[in-house]
């Protein structure tokens, strides 16, 4: 019997915190360069990098979380059937955070025993642990720590189904997963459906990320005898599963970022071993493998303990990409998983998705709507078998198996079952998300247009967040503002901006008016007009002076390049000093006009710390109210200037600190560390500053584990 209930699930949580009212803008160019080697074939390069460009208007970052865990009560759905018993924690994303199964007992996922945001997603915060649903844009889905629509549905044979459900903001699309768990089935499934309801073509991305225990003798199965993983000279077509991987400070990370930097000179020499990289815990340092699973072979993933035991992920045809994340045996890898949750809980991703790999998006044609279904359960094969030293005797050992518990033809079969759920009407609202899906169905209504958005995806909720953009559609114009408060949530949809400029055009308007402007610039700079931005931001600052159009005509001057993911050591921007100075005054001008707040703050003194005016810094941060002084970014950037004006000893009270929002791949506080050193050495022993200090310095003074975040294997 199939039950679906709402309860509560307590776990120690820190605090989200409010929202980053500065907007973050996206580059010039929609799409990123891969570099990828000639032997990868055509069909598998087509796509790469197309649409995956980073961006997050008009969502707002998430990033003013805390370490300080405390019990909290989130609202869980729960479904569950004789077998299983599957926790959906809607106001996470809809992240499956348990699936038990219940003969056993055996949790099948790596369950987080904590929420505790960390510094990896498109918008900043992000849980590690359970099932993640990655939609539509490369990196961790912008609703990853935000609440989602949760209804009850009746299924095929008069069961509960739990559908969960969003608006996309970035690429205004709604996108559903049904879950089924039939009565006495042994899998959970997932039957996705994503909709396209513009005319035109869209890139489109969906993965989901799967994380699963790791553990010694635990192996990663996928039918595949190649693969694609990432080196210094980019992607690159191997042979499973044995793989070179290099030690030391030139170390290559399959799929991720090399950890040399030529900021390191003189680190140790480059040593290569070959390893098996279906064990993940015998990997050095992190990265990503994206497996190539030949037709007509089915698709399917699993990590299997040393009985034989474990979650496999199988799915219909459209999911074509199958994926390992590991995170490697370094001591930043080691640290990375306790600081994501706690000491113990170690876990690798097996991840699914619609391209070969997670370095494109796929056409997806105006107009159309996409489905699949994909199933989670207990696979249980022959030992021997799946961990025999013969790589294609131990997947077709797994695959044999799982073609016993869950043919594809019995999947398939599911999948077809389950199409006339997807497109029936909620019996119930269970949770409720935003109100963006509401406001685009009145937007629609109000214009005459074709509301293409599927009915049975019943948006409600329209919020304090809504309403000024509300006022816009049904009055003519924004609301007026104090510049003192925060200006609101941030649209980019063509047509608001199409009803912003009609507002402005029209006769006797005044008050509010800075605000409208501000906002018309943030949606002509995120159209790359960035000429017409500036002329938005200027009429803003003439109406009423303010800090949001004065900070935004200083982003302006860094050609848009404030990277507030805080990539370490800042990459090289393309523009002058003299911008960056302009950049710097527009800047303070910013500050002093007011609020004074955090992010601004950080930003302000960010451009001071890339400008070289360290002093300025230093004198701008010992200025600050204590509350903002004591923000880590604050200190990390007050450290970086110290470090540069030799004043290296104000750094050592960093070294015990506990940093809350680390970004993945970023060696921030290492790099402070080993900067700490050398110049303490070159100081008391009277020696230069030079390669040779530097490798010596990386030999004999390893970082503390707590500070030390670093995703690859360095050897002494």
């Amino acid at each position: 019997m199939t039950q679906l209930r709402i309860e509560p699930y307590t776990i120690p949580a820190a605090d989200l915190g409010p929202e980053n009212p500065l907007p973050v803008f996206r580059g010039s160019n929609p799409d990123s360069g891969v570099a990828a080697e000639s032997a990868i074939p055509e069909e598998d390069r087509r796509y790469l990098g197309w649409g995956t460009a980073y961006r997050v208007l008009p969502y707002r970052m998430q990033d003013s979380y805390n370490r300080d865990k405390r019990p909290r009560a989130f609202q869980a759905a729960v479904l569950e059937n004789e077998i299983l018993r599957a926790t959906f924690l809607p106001e996470v994303g809809g992240k499956l955070w348990s699936l038990v199964h219940k003969p056993s007992g055996r949790e099948l996922l790596e369950r987080n025993p904590v929420f505790q945001p960390a510094n990896l997603a498109l918008r900043n915060a992000w849980t590690g642990g359970g099932i993640e649903w990655n939609c539509p844009q490369l990196g961790h889905h912008y609703l990853t720590c935000s609440p989602v629509f949760a209804a009850r549905v009746a299924g095929s044979q008069g069961e509960a189904v739990l559908r969960i459900y969003e608006w996309d903001r970035v690429k205004c699309v709604p996108w559903q997963i049904d879950f089924h768990l039939p009565p006495g089935s042994p899998f959970l499934f997932s039957r996705v459906r994503l909709c396209n309801t513009h005319e035109a073509e869209i890139p489109m991305y969906w993965w989901t990320n799967i994380a699963v225990p790791e553990k010694p003798g635990h192996r990663t199965l996928v039918p595949a005898e190649t693969a694609i993983c990432g080196a210094l000279e980019g992607l690159r077509h191997v042979r499973m599963p044995l793989m070179p991987f290099t030690a030391g400070g030139t170390t290559v990370q399959p799929g991720g970022t090399p950890a040399a930097r030529a900021s390191q000179a003189g680190e140790a020499p480059v040593q290569q071993e070959t390893l098996d990289v279906s064990y993940p815990t015998q990997l050095p340092s992190s990265g990503s493998i994206f497996f190539s699973i030949a037709e007509p072979q089915r698709r399917w993933i699993a990590s299997l303990d040393e009985t034989g035991r474990g979650l496999v992920h199988a799915s219909t045809g459209r999911m074509r990409g199958r994926k390992m994340f590991f995170w490697g045996m370094s001591q930043g890898g080691r640290r990375w998983q306790e600081y994501l949750a706690q000491p113990g809980s170690n876990y690798i991703e097996i991840q699914a998705g619609l391209a070969r790999t997670q370095d494109e998006c796929v056409p997806m044609p105006g107009g159309t709507q996409w489905t699949w279904t994909e199933a989670f359960g207990l696979l249980e094969a022959d030992v021997a078998k799946v961990h025999s030293a013969d790589w294609s005797q131990a997947w077709r050992a797994a695959d044999a198996a799982l073609g016993v518990c869950l043919p594809q033809e019995q999947l398939d079969a599911r999948d077809r079952e389950f199409e006339a759920v997807t497109s029936r009407p909620p019996d119930e609202i269970l949770a409720h998300g935003s109100g963006w899906g509401a406001l685009e169905r009145r937007r629609l209504e109000a214009q005459k247009q074709p509301d293409l958005i599927p009915s049975e995806l019943v948006f409600v909720n329209l919020g304090a967040d809504q309403e000024p953009w509300l006022a816009l559609l049904e009055h003519g114009a924004l609301p007026a503002l104090d510049p003192a408060h925060d200006p609101g949530q941030w649209m980019v949809q063509p047509e608001w901006r199409g009803l912003l400029e009609r507002s402005l055009a029209s006769e006797g308007r005044r008050a509010g008016d800075w605000l409208a402007w501000l906002h018309l610039g943030v949606m002509r700079m995120e159209n790359l007009d960035r000429g017409s931005a500036r002329a938005a931001w200027e009429k803003s600052v003439q109406l009423r002076r303010n800090s949001w159009a004065l900070r935004n005509l200083a982003v302006l001057e860094t050609s848009g390049e404030l990277d507030r993911r805080f990539v370490w050591p800042p990459q090289p921007r393309s523009m002058s000093l003299e911008s960056l100075l302009r950049a710097c005054e527009l800047m303070r001008q910013a500050w002093e006009c007011g609020p004074s707040t955090v992010p601004l703050a950080i930003e302000y003194a960010r451009l001071l710390l890339d400008a070289g005016r360290y002093e300025s810094l230093r004198e701008f941060t010992r200025a600050l109210p204590a509350e903002i002084l004591q923000n880590e970014r604050i200190r990390l950037l007050a450290a970086r200037a110290a470090l540069e004006a030799g004043q290296w000893a104000e750094l050592e009270p960093l070294f015990s600190q506990e940093f809350a929002s680390i970004r993945e791949g970023e060696v921030a506080l290492t790099d402070l560390w080993f900067g700490y050193q050398e110049r303490r050495l070159a100081a008391a022993e009277h020696v230069p500053l030079d390669a040779a200090l530097r490798q010596r310095v990386r030999r004999e003074f390893p970082p503390p584990r707590n500070i030390d975040f670093r995703m690859s294997w360095e050897t002494d």
